[in-house]
């Protein structure tokens, strides 16, 4: 395996380059030409694999069956080869389509990579683990599902009121969401072997957005090895995957260290790493009512956590544990410094102690049956066009109690 970082530019990073698809050029796409995304789309029945492009979906059966992928899709896109009569018929809407998972992930790890998040829910400086290793759990694959999949309340145990040692089972009372950032691995390790940074690099395939919904409830009460039922409920992704390759002008230096804070260990640094392992992306959240009224309730930065990608990767399999293509692996809640930069309810209103307002007046301490929550992305570096990760949404629905 190559100890290199895929960072490199190259012509289809050009600020300049433009697409003949009108909608690809418009300022605030998530896709334009300079981001050229994987998923799979439902449209007339059928389920094929697509490139977004602007508002389109590029057709990549349609278009590999009239024989113009030899150029590659990129090329494909602005017209360069065929003709556009034909490269216009394999142009999908994404309004006229579902998008779908763009895999199964073949596995799940949740990372708790924030600094400002742990000292935020611990009301103190993280624990010596959190700031010498990054914190994670192995989630439920099975439970990840595509942006638009119905948030239903989960029922569990918890304590009511909390601290009570009244012991209740029903609907989750105090639902959260959580902001996260996702990768894809295109390949693994062997069991009993180790990868370093530099390889855990390379096998970031591409990048999404995750929400790893919270029933925090039943989370505290369970908790004593860790998030089960409290998590396994249901954790969505936006349905793109945004390729690493895609987000090369957007490396940035990772989060140094104080002279407070643990050295990085040797396991998990790399200078590489070091110097351009974080990503600078903009993650913000959206809170709706089923009136139509929203507020941004989060902006945060994914280059303020703790760890990087890679040395979530590394961590992963430092101990021999095989990874896998088609793995998952996400940050946990991007959470900064700022006080718009908590990436949860529970930072918001349970620590911080504070009520949502939406414009309507009506107010929020936890998601109520009906509230949308939508997480979207930005990559960001001057002079660079930016590029997006599309929407990254659920609806909260009541509680399915038995008869």
């Amino acid at each position: 395996m190559p100890a290199t970082m895929p960072i490199e530019m190259n012509a289809t990073h050009d600020p300049a380059r433009r697409s003949w698809v009108a909608s690809a050029n418009a300022s605030g796409t998530d896709f334009p030409i300079q981001n050229l995304p994987f998923g799979l789309f439902r449209a007339n029945g059928l389920v094929r694999g697509g490139v977004a492009l602007g508002e389109c979906i590029i057709d990549l059966a349609q278009i590999n069956a009239k024989g113009l992928l030899s150029g590659g899709a990129a090329e494909a896109a602005e017209g360069a080869t065929g003709d556009r009569s034909e490269l216009t018929s394999a142009l999908v809407p994404i309004a006229d389509a579902e998008l779908l998972m763009p895999m199964k992930p073949a596995a799940f790890t949740d990372f708790c990579t924030s600094y400002d998040h742990i000292r935020r829910m611990g009301g103190t400086t993280p624990k010596l683990a959190a700031l010498s290793l990054p914190v994670a759990y192995n989630g439920r694959a099975s439970s990840v599902r595509a942006s638009g999949t119905p948030v239903v309340r989960p029922c569990g145990q918890f304590e009511a009121p909390p601290g009570s040692n009244d012991v209740k089972f029903g609907p989750e009372p105090f639902l959260d969401f959580e902001l996260e950032f996702g990768a894809w691995l295109r390949g693994g390790n062997p069991l009993g072997e180790t990868i370093s940074v530099a390889e855990a690099e390379d096998l970031l395939f591409g990048c999404c957005l995750v929400n790893d919904w919270s029933a925090r409830g039943i989370q505290f009460f369970e908790s004593i090895l860790g998030p089960h039922l409290g998590k396994s409920f249901l954790t969505t992704i936006s349905p793109w995957i945004v390729t690493v390759e895609a987000l090369a002008p957007f490396r940035v230096a990772a989060r140094g260290r104080t002279s407070n804070e643990p050295d990085v260990p040797a396991y998990l640094l790399d200078p590489a790493d070091r110097q351009l392992g974080g990503i600078n992306v903009e993650l913000t959240a959206d809170l709706a009512n089923n009136a139509g009224s929203a507020k941004r309730i989060v902006r945060s930065g994914l280059a303020e956590l703790f760890w990087t990608l890679a040395q979530m990767v590394a961590h992963q399999a430092s101990n021999g544990a095989p990874l896998e293509t088609g793995d998952l692996v996400a940050t946990g809640t991007v959470s900064g410094a700022g006080e718009e930069a908590r990436g949860c309810l529970a930072e918001i209103t349970l620590r911080g102690g504070e009520t949502i307002t939406l414009p309507d007046g009506s107010t929020r301490k936890q998601l109520e049956d009906g509230d949308t929550l939508t997480i979207r992305g930005r990559a960001l570096a001057e002079g660079f066009v930016p590029i997006g990760f599309g929407d990254c949404s659920g609806t909260i629905q009541p509680a399915r109690l038995a008869a």
